[in-house]
């Protein structure tokens, strides 16, 4: 039979909330209904009740002071039955308790509330279920009436964000402490299999202080044990609660070493200043060049967001950035080779209004190396990027504008050879249909400079090495020739204007073939004024259709426009295998000649491949420095079949013809672009694309050029994909002819293949290689192994690269293991060998 208690008239005044607020331990004030026990009138010693079941309790807004309570809910409690003993001022509910109030639900064997000790005891199989979602569950349970003091027996707490704690005990001190004596904490869900085994990472230790107020969890005598096996010992350790994305305090610490700065230990220290700032303060102690100080500034505002980081050093050591030069034995001075270093680096990005915004990010450094020296980039970057932009996006347009500044990070960079580039690229595609078909606009404009010229040795003859033996490209000659040394960047100053107006509408007939004619037409607006260049170089092209950049100041004007028609006709035959489409496509394009080729500096348009994705472009150019002129014809012939079965086969042939006019790939520029790349001559080479997908886990692609005359290869690409059961691999293999006007003289080579087994859900092994098969020699390799679950991830790599420090210089073999361990952060460590550095790192969420 269930029995309730009577009705309780001043529960007002009857207790405050129990560990009310914090995540961690802390529980609802729900307790306090038990006081409902001892409100009503006072029956005899030890008397029992069995009145009928239930009983609801008025509502009590002072119940939870540290949580918002509904003043209309209702407490309902009940049990098997009630007893009062009014000598020991005694009230308890047993058997099968169960109590609701505001969404939370406390389930014991028997609750007692002793008015005399002022304590309220819940005993066996404890279950306290919050509204938030925390549980608790424990053999006893002990608190005072006003729910400041108390403890647990035997206590798992299991939070909404699957967090556990437990504990042989835990002690409530000061309403906002709490104590677990010999306790566990652990992120990691229990085993579904077997719930008894460990769970794969945990923290145990002597006492576990949680600290609501301060929102942090301290550790005494910390041992961290994975899969049930002791890794680390730790007298003291401390975390943030895991609610905490924020908090004042230090980090994991950073390390790092190299030949020339030596061992290097990082503290950061953050500074959670106030919700939309903080700061972060890193001195770091380095053995060989003192103590590398390090700032990071970061503001949120209403409409974006900036940081600002500084690192900052007077260097012990500057002696240690000496070497010696591999060709004359002479001393050789690194960048580093300075008493005080440092930078500053920026970012920021703000939203004007919901279609525009602006931003940055900038790095000033005092030299080159200093942000790799110090592990302040990571190994590969070498290049920072410093802009600040404008950007607008409508519906039918797009608008960019910003400014660049490349910092070579390289030993081998010179910053006088690198532009500093201002661009704006504006597109529209006009809301009201013309003739019934599209039309738009794009502009581009782009404004550089450069202090020195950037020539490019074509040969390793030709090619210098700096003080490291790393090959730098540029060109030895003293008279530099267009025929040895190409001109990649211009010295001086150079301006261009671009605007191109386009029309196109398809049309389909009645037998299915598909018309597009169009219409484009472009001017290009320059302002040249090209430093003294070697007279060597300016009239030194004995090859046909090379077009030295000559010096001096220019102004010039460009206009190309072009009509042409796009036709396809696509024939599909349905089979009782599948289906099957052939679909042959020709494109006319009538223009004017191209001017002034060489007269214009070639800085965005140097990368030329001739391929089937731009066979039907009408300018097959990459940039706006170049632009296609004179008649042309394209056509090709598209195969695709859809075998029942079988997968999917897709093939297409094709070619250029130069119809009449001048071919502006038959005249080089300033970087040779155009020669040598199968499109300067009447009829292009061939090209193909094969490609084939027997399921949706498989794909082989393959791409070929032929030579038109003897059908020799001259280019040839291979990219398969593929996934079975747990297996996924991928393959590119590369095969290119020498290309002597445009620097290789010699055939390339490679495959480069990365495959990765899943072992299991969690366990995956993955890998590497890239092969110079020219050069037969291994240039890349790597090994690892990862590990990802809800909890815990890991990942160990082995690394072996021959190409960072260049063509015969020793490899760069490196390990690099990182551990995260969910709501306490994660870390990693980086050791090089094989060069004169190593390092790691770790970093804390």
């Amino acid at each position: 039979m269930r029995v309730t208690s009577h009705p309780i008239a001043a529960l007002k005044n009857a207790t405050r909330g129990l560990w009310a607020g914090g995540r961690g331990i802390g529980v609802s004030a729900l307790m306090g209904l038990l006081l409902a026990l001892s409100a009503g009138s006072a029956p005899a010693a030890a008397q029992q009740t069995s009145s009928p079941a239930a009983a609801q309790v008025a509502p009590a807004s002072t119940l939870l002071p540290n949580r918002k309570i509904d003043p209309n809910q209702k407490m309902l409690v009940t049990a098997d039955q009630m007893e009062y003993d009014f000598q020991k001022e005694t009230v308890a509910a047993v058997g099968n308790v169960q109590i609701y109030y505001d969404g939370a639900t406390l389930e014991a064997n028997r609750v007692v509330l002793d008015r005399k000790a002022n304590l309220l005891r819940a005993v066996g199989n404890v279950r306290l279920k919050d509204k938030d979602g925390k549980v608790v569950t424990a053999e006893n349970l002990e608190l005072t009436q006003d729910f400041k003091q108390g403890f647990i027996d035997s206590l798992r707490l299991d939070t909404p964000d699957k967090t556990h704690f437990a504990a042989v005990r835990a002690d409530r001190q000061e309403g906002n402490v709490t104590v677990f004596q010999n306790g566990v904490y652990t992120a990691c869900e229990p085993c579904r299999d077997d719930p008894s085994r460990p769970p794969l990472w945990q923290i145990k230790a002597k006492k576990i202080i949680h600290n609501q107020d301060e929102r942090m969890i301290y550790y005494e005598n910390a041992t961290v044990e994975f899969f049930g096996m002791p890794v680390a010992y730790f007298p003291y350790l401390s975390s943030p609660d895991p609610t905490v994305k924020r908090k004042t305090g230090f980090l994991m610490p950073e390390f790092f070493s190299s030949s020339q700065i030596g061992y290097a230990v990082g503290t950061p220290f953050f500074w959670n200043i106030a919700p939309d700032r903080d700061l972060t303060l890193t001195p770091t102690v380095t053995t060989k060049q003192g103590v590398l100080m390090q700032g990071e500034w970061r503001q949120r505002l209403i409409n974006g967001s900036y940081s600002i980081r500084a690192a900052g050093i007077v260097q012990a050591d500057k002696n240690a950035f000496i070497t010696t030069d591999t060709t004359t034995g002479l001393p050789d001075y690194l960048p580093g080779y300075r008493d005080n270093r440092g930078a500053i680096e920026t970012t920021g990005n703000f939203a004007i209004n919901q279609f525009w915004s602006f931003g940055w990010d900038g790095t000033l450094a005092s030299d080159r190396t200093f942000l790799r020296d110090y592990n302040l980039s990571g190994d590969t970057v070498t290049t920072k990027t410093s802009t600040v932009y404008l950007t607008g996006q409508g519906d039918r347009s797009y608008f960019d504008l910003r400014g660049l500044y490349f910092l070579g990070m390289s030993v081998t960079d010179d910053q006088d050879r690198i532009p500093i580039v201002g661009t704006l690229n504006y597109s529209k595609v006009f809301d009201k249909p013309l003739w019934g078909g599209e039309s738009g606009i794009k502009v581009n404009l782009t404004s550089l400079t450069r202090e020195d010229a950037d020539f490019i040795g074509t040969s390793a003859l030709t090619a210098s090495e700096g003080a490291t033996g790393i090959p730098t490209g540029s060109c030895t000659l003293a008279n530099p020739n267009p025929q040895q040394c190409l001109l990649r960047g211009a010295p001086g100053d150079y301006t261009r204007l671009s605007a191109e107006l386009y029309w196109k509408k398809t049309i389909t007939d009645s037998w299915g073939q598909m018309w597009t004619p169009f219409v484009t037409a472009r001017v290009d607006v320059a302002s040249v004024n090209i430093d003294p260049l070697p007279y060597s170089y300016m009239y030194g092209a004995t090859l046909p259709g090379q077009n030295p950049l000559q010096s001096g100041s220019d102004d010039l004007i460009r206009a190309m426009p072009a009509i042409g028609v796009d036709y396809r006709y696509p024939f599909i035959s349905v089979e009782n295998w599948g289906t099957q489409t052939i679909e042959p496509r020709a494109q006319i394009i009538i223009r004017p000649n191209e001017t002034n080729i060489g007269a214009f500096p070639n800085e965005d348009a140097q990368s030329l491949v001739f391929d089937d994705t731009n066979l039907f472009e009408i300018n097959k150019y990459s940039g706006y420095d170049r632009v296609e002129g004179g008649s042309r014809a394209n056509v090709g012939v598209t195969y695709t079949a859809n075998i029942t079965n079988f997968g999917t086969l897709n093939a297409l042939v094709g070619q250029s013809y130069s119809l009449f006019g001048k071919n502006s790939f038959a005249y080089g520029d300033m970087a040779n672009t155009g020669l040598e790349s199968g499109l300067e001559t009447g009829a292009s080479d061939y090209i193909a694309r094969l490609g084939y997908s027997p399921t949706k886990n498989l794909e082989f692609i393959s791409r070929y050029r032929f030579d038109d005359d003897t059908m020799s290869l001259q280019r040839f690409e291979l990219q398969a994909r593929g996934s079975i059961d747990k297996l996924g691999v991928s393959v590119t293999y590369g095969r290119y002819a020498p290309q002597p006007l445009l620097g290789y003289y010699d055939l390339r080579e490679g495959i480069y293949t990365t495959a990765a087994y899943k072992l299991t859900d969690y366990w995956t092994l993955s890998g590497g290689v890239r092969y110079n098969i020219a050069e037969s020699e291994f240039d890349y390799t790597l090994l690892g192994v990862s590990y990802i679950d809800d909890c815990f991830t890991f990942a160990l790599n082995y690394i072996t690269d021959y190409t960072i420090n260049g063509p015969g210089a020793d490899p760069v073999n490196k390990v690099m293991l990182r551990i995260g361990l969910r709501t306490l952060g994660e870390g990693g460590v980086s050791t090089s060998f094989g060069s004169s550095s190593s390092s790691s790192d770790s970093t804390s969420q």
